[in-house]
């Protein structure tokens, strides 16, 4: 069935405008979006420009005639951006805090700005280094995983970058350290005892020997860094035989198996070394120190003890027996660096042990050869300080407490060594005990090294013959209750004539001494930490604004309608536009151009509607369907819900850009040093 309906002219005016203002679609993909509902095309172009591509939306700029200032404009704000800022803040941050500061404090204690001696001299210089103490689970015992796991990851790391540091700026001859390279070396089992503490009898010689390859892995890997600064003739050394309390024990405590085991990997605790032609003799003092204490069997004390084993023998009788025949150790150490110096191999002219048959006797026992001493000057490395008068300042380079006041104070008990003991430690060794070690090494004592104490002392020992120095070095870790941790650099010159062994230059001292402060690793991480937070309030701030000031395009806040289907959802007085067909059944509204033909639409005629009834409460249904909601509905309905989600969403993003960049520079930083 058809209908005739009488033409009028301004319907076909109509209908002529609307054939020669809107052309068809040009490609397939507009032809197959025009075929789609409103809300599904709608979605599909909001999608194609969130994820089109920035060089793709710049060409876009190009064909519509942005310009090229408008690209360049937008390259300005992509490079000098917030996140961009910050990225360039932690870079050089982290590189400062990663590397500067190490350069920066090994630059100052470079040998030729502190040494005093002649042009022509070549000292030997050595570096000292005190309780590393590599943490394991006797260190923080009760700090939980992975806290304590980062603990080791980072001490281990400051200790391995300092130690290569100091080899590569500063390349010594010599490497000592004094003792207490594990904190809970005592108390990992062996094949035949366990710790007297049962929360660490789990821990058997299989961890104890990891902790070892720990320490190998740390210092001794690393020291060959320095092998090009040498010129010793006899090649670099690297002497970590002398042990601590928290190696072995203290006095009683001490188990000889655990002594043993640590004696068969790092060398005899008691040694004398001759090292830039001064005697060093190390003394196992920890081990020494059971003298005087009671034995934990019988209850008894060693001194003035009976016939037959004394008390804790078993324990101090090594260190004493050297101790008693260190005159003659140190005598051959000094004759065999002499005949070394000159060149001189077993059985040449002048040296001792002769090659010669002799009829053996019976009660015949051999002897050994006269050995000549040198007189070398003596230094004495002993892990737990000599002993001092109570209060006896320790100097201005202490750190935990300085000086109480600047003049010399014969008393100062908050800068001094406090005199104590507990549990597998002494804070000095027994009046006793330092009266006989250097009574025994002789007048040529000059210097004593110790550590131990984890800070810095310094003074003279009036108290014994020849007022010898002593020197408590600081320790190397930042673990162990210093802020700044620290080495000693000591420089030795004592030119000998190799004829008669004797100085051949006379001076009124010939070792030098520096103390060389580490970066405060504590501090460091205090930093990064104010600068994250620093970094997080920006980038929060400027989420803010973003979102409630500068609106994205296309965005619920956005004022303007900047597309197509904008202009038609925010103007709520545009209606549909009639269908061009003559059939009932295309009465939807056109999918296509919907807003721009009702814009550019001519009034529609009385007898349009007259022939359609029903139709404007149709168009009024579709309207209210498709119409946006309105302002006041958006406040009710999740507007500040939407606004925080956007906050959050801009927030997230920049947090993840800046984060992203910074710690793939951070891991590179510790991966690689």
């Amino acid at each position: 069935m058809s209908y005739s309906y009488p033409r009028s002219d301004s319907a076909h005016a109509y209908r002529s405008s609307r054939r020669d203002r809107f052309a068809e679609p040009t490609n397939l993909y507009e032809r197959l979006t025009q075929a789609l509902p409103l809300r599904a095309r709608t979605w599909l172009t909001e999608l194609r420009e969130r994820r089109m591509p920035a060089a793709l939306s710049e060409a876009k700029d190009i064909y519509h005639g942005a310009g090229l200032q408008k690209i360049c404009w937008r390259f300005v704000r992509r490079v000098f951006s917030v996140a961009n800022a910050f990225i360039l803040l932690w870079v050089l941050t982290l590189w400062w805090g990663e590397r500067t500061v190490f350069q920066e404090s090994l630059e100052k204690c470079v040998w030729d700005k502190w040494e005093k001696w002649p042009r022509d001299a070549t000292p030997h210089h050595v570096v000292f280094i005190a309780d590393p103490q590599l943490v394991d689970p006797h260190t923080y015992p009760g700090r939980p995983w992975p806290l304590s796991t980062l603990t080791v990851k980072y001490t281990d790391q400051y200790l391995r970058r300092s130690f290569t540091s100091i080899q590569r700026k500063l390349g010594p001859d010599s490497v000592v350290f004094l003792g207490d390279l594990f904190d809970g070396g005592r108390e990992w089992g062996t094949s035949t005892t366990t710790s007297p503490e049962k929360r660490y009898q789990q821990y058997k010689d299989s961890f104890w020997k990891q902790e070892y390859h720990r320490f190998v892995k740390i210092f001794s890997d690393q020291f060959n860094e320095g092998d090009g600064h040498s010129t010793e003739p006899r090649g670099r050394r690297m002497i970590a035989s002398l042990p601590g309390n928290h190696d072995l024990g203290f006095g009683s405590g001490v188990q000889v198996p655990v002594r043993e085991r640590f004696q068969s990997f790092f060398g005899q605790g008691n040694r004398v070394d001759v090292i830039g032609n001064h005697t060093f003799v190390s003394i196992d003092t920890v081990s020494l120190s059971a003298m005087d204490q009671p034995d934990p069997q019988t209850g008894s004390s060693g001194t003035g003890a009976g016939d037959g084993e004394q008390p804790n023998e078993r324990i101090w009788r090594e260190a004493k027996d050297f101790l008693d025949e260190v005159p003659r150790h140190m005598a051959k150490a000094e004759t065999e660096e002499l005949l070394m110096l000159r060149n001189e191999t077993q059985g040449s002219k002048g040296r001792l042990f002769k090659h010669d048959a002799v009829e053996v006797l019976e009660n015949t026992v051999a002897k050994e050869p006269q050995w000549e001493a040198l007189g070398l000057p003596t230094i004495l490395l002993t892990h737990v300080p000599l002993y001092r008068r109570p209060a006896t300042p320790c100097g201005p380079f202490r750190e935990r407490y300085p000086p109480s006041s600047n003049g010399g104070l014969e008393e100062d008990e908050p800068n001094s060594l406090r005199l104590g003991g507990g549990y597998q430690y002494q804070n000095v060794l027994t009046q006793t005990i330092s009266k006989d070690l250097v009574s025994k090494i002789g007048s040529n004592l000059v210097q004593v090294y110790s550590g131990d104490d984890h800070d810095y002392c310094e003074l003279s020992h009036r108290e014994f013959s020849g007022s010898p120095k002593e020197i408590t070095v600081k320790s190397l870790s930042w673990a162990m209750g210093v802020r700044y941790p620290g080495f000693l650099l000591t420089s030795l010159w004592n030119p000998i004539d190799l004829t008669t062994g004797k100085p051949s230059e006379r001076s009124s001292s010939t070792i030098q001494n520096h103390l060389c402060l580490l970066p405060d690793q504590l501090g460091i991480f205090i930093h990064y930490g104010l600068l994250f937070g620093f970094t997080f309030t920006i980038l929060f701030i400027r989420a803010i604004v973003l979102v409630l000031y500068f609106p994205r395009p296309n965005s619920p806040d956005s004022v303007l309608p900047l597309s197509e289907h904008d202009l038609h959802t925010s103007s709520p007085s545009i209606t549909s536009v009639p269908p061009s067909s003559s059939t009932s059944s295309s009465t939807l509204p056109s999918p296509r151009g919907l807003a721009s033909r009702t814009v550019n639409a001519p009034p529609r005629p009385k007898p349009y509607h007259d022939a359609y009834p029903g139709l404007a409460e149709y168009e009024a249904e579709q309207n209210s369907k498709w119409r946006p909601p309105s302002d006041e509905y958006r406040r009710r309905h999740g507007a500040g819900r939407s606004t925080l989600a956007r906050i959050r969403r801009e927030l997230i993003g920049s947090v993840q850009l800046v984060a992203g960049v910074v710690l793939a520079w951070y891991f590179f930083l510790i991966w690689r040093w």
